[in-house]
């Protein structure tokens, strides 16, 4: 309207070169919208029901819009005395841009926003179906690396087992094979004493008739008796004869500890009594309890009940005891080097629990534990000794036998600065 009502000519020309931009960017965009040029950012070409709108009835929608524009340019075509209100038309524009026109525009441009957002809503389901697969798929990747891990520590827990194990065997063979190679000779000087003990009784029985019938022997039998101070050897002779016995009767007890010990055949259960195998370990570390340079002797407290024979793998309980309490003196040495005035000492106790259980109780005076160290002890490679010193495997194997091979049960109370008791209740039988 305004072209047709504009009597300058320069505003004329410019008007219809606005006018000529426009259509052709009309006429452009209305053919990328029919054929789906990507350049106009639509996400799929036009559907059925769009299409139908454009080229069916009722709107025709193609066939308006190329009217109005071939309308257009036949009035830009025209000559200005011709460019006038009433022109056929001007007034055919006018009418159809306020008119059907519009509304088909209005109807297409709501079925595309419908059909946008629905094409939108299904790639956002379809993100979040695949969001979706993505978790899983971590989460199923995380649960396969978190079995792994679980895995690799299984089997580095029953390596190092294995190789604890295989030591104890091996230093159960070893003892093994010395008690073996002792026993013989000890049996042999063991059963010749109480011989010897006869003999030497009677030996000194008949000196002392000599001497009473002969109080005066010849000069060289005089001389040899002062020479050797017989009167010293009839005296000191039975003490030695008694001390050699201690001896004899120490070594065997020695040896009978070390058989206990050295029993290793776990392929099955045998009958054992606990307190022997309490006291064959403690023979092995015996010489652990005596005084340093940095310590006194540690103190061993024993207070055994009268104990059935238990069920066990006895070469295993052994393993036990002997973890349990080299603990405890390591506990005490470090106790000592704290505190000169500490008192060392290790407790053990047996007793029956109940009618068909049997408990032993193993306490030190040490150091203790704190809460954090006593809810990982247990743990596999855990350990608050100095590199080299402890590995970290005799608490989590000792919890191993007792609990899972032996169907037992393992406690510790322990308080930082009076100490740690260890608690262990097995039943008699089994099966």
């Amino acid at each position: 309207m305004r072209l047709v009502c504009s009597k300058n000519a320069a505003e004329k020309e410019k008007l219809q070169h606005n006018l000529l931009e426009t259509i052709a960017l009309m006429e452009q965009s209305h053919k990328d919208l029919i054929n789906t040029n990507h350049s106009i950012n639509l996400l799929s070409p036009p559907s059925p029901t769009v299409r139908a709108m454009y080229f069916e009835a009722p709107l025709h929608l193609d066939k308006k819009v190329r009217e109005y524009i071939d309308r257009i340019k036949a009035l830009l075509q025209l000559p200005d005395p011709e460019l006038t209100p009433d022109n056929p038309h001007l007034q055919y524009i006018v009418e159809a841009a306020g008119g059907e026109l519009l509304a088909a525009f209005d109807a297409v441009v709501s079925q595309y926003q419908e059909e946008s957002e629905i094409e939108q809503f299904e790639i956002d389901l379809k993100q979040v179906e695949l969001y979706q697969e993505s978790c899983a798929a971590t989460a199923k990747a995380e649960a396969h690396a978190a079995q792994l891990d679980c895995a690799l520590c299984e089997l580095k827990e029953t390596q190092a087992q294995l190789l604890h194990s295989e030591k104890m065997s091996s230093l159960g063979a070893l003892m093994a094979s010395i008690v073996h190679e002792i026993n013989n000779p000890v049996s042999f000087i063991y059963g010749n004493l109480s011989h010897a003990e006869i003999y030497t009784k009677d030996l000194l029985q008949l000196l002392n008739l000599y001497r009473d019938n002969y109080p005066e022997p010849p000069a060289q039998i005089q001389n040899q008796i002062e020479d050797i101070d017989l009167d010293f050897i009839v005296e000191d002779f039975p003490r030695v004869m008694s001390s050699m016995q201690m001896g004899a009767d120490r070594i065997r007890e020695i040896v009978r500890s070390m058989g206990i010990f050295s029993r290793t055949d776990n392929s099955h259960m045998t009958l054992c009594n606990l307190n022997e195998s309490i006291d064959s370990t403690m023979l092995i570390l015996r010489n652990r309890l005596k005084s340093k340079a940095e310590r006194p002797d540690i103190q061993l407290i024993k207070n055994y009940g009268k104990l059935p024979v238990v069920e066990c793998y006895a070469g295993q309980l052994n393993q036990v005891f002997m973890n349990l309490i080299s603990n405890a003196i390591d506990a005490l040495e470090e106790a000592a080097a704290n505190r000169p005035d500490a008192e060392l000492k290790i407790s053990i106790c047996t007793e029956v629990a109940e009618c068909d259980r049997v408990r032993v109780r193993i306490a030190d005076t040490g150091i203790g534990m704190t809460p954090q160290i006593k809810q990982r002890m247990f743990e596999q490679f855990f350990t608050t000794k100095e590199i080299g010193k402890g590995t970290g495997l005799g608490l989590s194997i000792v919890r191993k036998i007792l609990v899972e091979n032996h169907r037992g049960i393992l406690q510790c109370e322990s308080e930082i600065g009076k100490g740690t008791e260890f608690i262990i209740d097995l039943p008699v039988r089994q099966t």
